[in-house]
This record gives structure tokens, sequence and C-alpha cells, in this order.
């Protein structure tokens, strides 16, 4: 369905290779102990697929949404934990991309394998909100550098991302969406991890709570937008490549739950009828309906891809759409995948119980699936979405 070119399919079929043989092997370990897949990012790392987005001029491969999405699938099948990593990761080098001046040295550190980036922007006080930081930069005496203080919450990859894209309300800013977004170095005099991260799903990718406390930046080198446009950023920069790649991952765990279904209603059998699970014809339909809405809800992808690459008018109600239908799907899909397999998907033999619970990450995530239906009401209504 994403329609790639010869040269595109490579990227993808690398990074299926990769994610076969070097992620999904501790994906079942990852889970159950809540650790960091730091072999599996460092696949990605030694691969180049950090610098996937990265332009050729920087060392990186300079690839678009549409492979963004494609590889990134391709790893959530085996493990939504390095997933979210990694499209955390190239958010945050797209800030980077984005910014009016390029971090050179970062960026090639990055497609190099030698820099992982992610996003701090959500705050305890404004909760999912996180086009609305709290926190706000001052202006010391010193000419040119700017102080950040804030407590940032689900931070992925939190004391092992080597930077941060954090956002904070400008110093010079009148009204609550007068934002900037800064680099900040995991290094920097100031900057903490202030809490764990044990949760239902999504066990790995380490979103716990980060402090900055006074962390000293200078403004020419370290900020990421032009002066009080960090919420520009937000939207028209990282929403879009954030949405996409959470559809991304939830069409891989719909992937994988077919796949294990699949394998489970072929390979089980009723001995005392000498009769398998897929004779039943229930169980045929179920799986019937996974496909199908898993198919249904790629398409919507695609179709996605197709308005942001050509510019279309859609593209912004399609970008608002497609988190909210792909994560949804991946609930339904994994719910689905349960009761097909019964007592045998309940414990983690078949790997389904993990593919429920990392299914409704995406559902709380910020822009929740509410949030996703707000916005997309505000706009068909014409209205002002934020």
């Amino acid at each position: 369905m994403y329609r790639l070119t010869a040269e595109q399919a490579a990227f993808v079929a690398r990074s299926r290779d990769i994610a076969e043989n070097q992620i999904a092997p501790h994906a079942a370990r990852v889970d159950e102990t809540s650790a960091f897949p730091g072999e599996s990012v460092r696949a990605l790392a030694e691969s180049g697929l950090l610098g996937l987005t990265i332009p050729p001029e920087f060392g990186g491969f300079g690839q678009g949404p549409r492979v963004v999405a494609a590889v990134v699938e391709e790893i959530a099948r085996r493990c939504s934990s390095t997933a979210m990593i990694y499209m955390m990761h190239l958010a945050g080098v797209a800030c980077y991309l984005a910014a009016p001046r390029k971090p050179e040295t970062v960026l090639r550190e990055a497609a190099a394998g030698r820099h992982l980036s992610t996003l701090a922007f959500s705050e305890k006080g404004s909760r999912s909100h996180f086009w609305a930081p709290l926190s706000k930069a001052t202006r010391p005496a010193q000419n040119g550098t700017v102080s950040l203080s804030a407590e940032k919450s689900w931070v992925t990859s939190a004391g092992h991302a080597d930077a941060m894209a954090v956002s904070t309300r400008w110093d010079r800013g009148t009204q609550p969406l007068e934002s900037m977004i800064y680099l900040v170095l995991r290094d920097d005099p100031g900057v903490s991890v202030s809490g764990t991260w044990d949760a239902l799903g999504m066990r790995g990718n380490q979103s716990a709570p980060v402090r900055l406390e006074g962390v000293g930046l200078e403004e020419s080198s370290r900020s990421l937008c032009e002066p009080g446009k960090g919420f520009e950023m937000m939207l028209g920069v990282v929403l879009p490549l954030f949405h996409v790649c959470q559809a991304a991952i939830a069409l891989g765990i719909c992937e994988a739950a077919i796949a294990a279904t699949q394998a489970h209603l072929t390979g089980a059998k009723f001995l005392h009828l000498d009769s398998r699970l897929c004779d039943l014809p229930n169980l045929r339909a179920q799986l019937a309906r996974m496909r199908l809405m898993t198919d249904r809800a790629r398409a919507h992808l695609v179709c996605t891809l197709d308005a942001i690459e050509t510019g279309r008018a859609d593209a912004q109600v399609l970008v608002l759409e497609i988190k909210a239908s792909a994560s949804e799907t991946a609930v339904e899909v994994t719910d689905l995948a349960m009761r097909t397999c019964g007592g045998a998907a309940f414990n983690r033999a078949l790997g389904i119980e993990r593919l429920f619970r990392d299914a409704r990450a995406a559902v709380v995530m910020a822009p929740t699936t509410d949030h996703a239906h707000e916005f997309l009401g505000r706009a068909l209504c014409g209205m002002e979405v934020f």
C-alpha cells in the first residue's frame, strides 16, 4: 500500500532485517523488565537509521514521511517500545532540521549513529495539553543567554537520549501560546531525570519526568525556532510526523497481532476432534475482521501521506484524523486477538497480551484520542483548532 520506489523499498527491507534479527529477540525481556532497549537502539544507530530523515549533506539518507511510516511499522511489529523511542528521535531531528540555524554538528552526529534525540514538551501542570508549557525562559544579565527551569513529564528515553527539544514559554511573550523550543543536551548542568517509568504498556521507552534547574543556554546556537514561534513548530513540524509515526506504530502492532492469531488458529488443534481452531468459522471471521480493519487503517495512513507530500488542502484534517483512527484500530484488533485466541493469549506465550497493552498507550498519549476528535470537530466546523 505504501507504493514505494525500489530505493525506498530497500530502506524498508533493511529495517525489516534489523527489526527481525536485532530488535525482536530483546522485545519480551524489555517488556518484562521495563528496561531501555539499548541493544535495539544500537542496532538502529549502527545501521544509519537514526539519520533516516537527515539530508545527505549532513550524512543522512534524506527520506520522507512515506519511508518513515514503513520503517517505523516494521520496527513496531517487533518491539513497540523501540518504535516509540525511534519516533521521538525522528521528531527531535525534525525540530533540528526546521531550526533557523540548524545544529549541524548534532545532525552529523545523529546521521553517524552517535546522537539520540527526543522531545520534552509535556509538563505536569498542563498535563496532556503539550502545546501549553507553564515554564518560562528567563533572560539573565549575561547577554545572549537564556535560563530554563521546568518540570517536564513523559520524556521518552529520559536519561538515555543525548539531547531534547524542550518547549517553554517565550520570556518576551504576552500570550500563553507564544513559546520557544530549545536544544538541551543531556549533560547540560541542571538537567536530571526526576522519576522512574513503570507502565502498563510500552514498558521499555523510559518516558520518565525530567527536571531542568537554571539550565543556561546560548540563545543563538540552542534556539530551534523563530522568537515566540514554538507553538507553530509543534503544530507545523512535529505534529504531522508524530501522527504519521503513531499510526505506523499502531499498524505494526496490528500486523503482529494478526500474525500471532493466524499462527495460533492454524497450528493449534482439538485433538479429540482431529481438527484445527481455524476449522471454526467464527474464529476465521474474527481473523478476517482484524485483517479488514488493519487494511482500512493503512489505506487511511497512505491517503494522509499523499496529502502531506502533495500539499493538499485537506492535509491538516487528515493529520488530525490518522492518529485517532489507527490507534483505535490497534485497540480493537488486539482485543479481537485476545478473544479469538482465548486462554492461550492471556498468558505470554503468544505475545498477544503485550500487544494488547502496548496498543492502549497511544489512546492516552498527547494529543489523546479525545483531543484528536475535538480538534477534528473544530476544524470541520471552521473553528480555531486551538
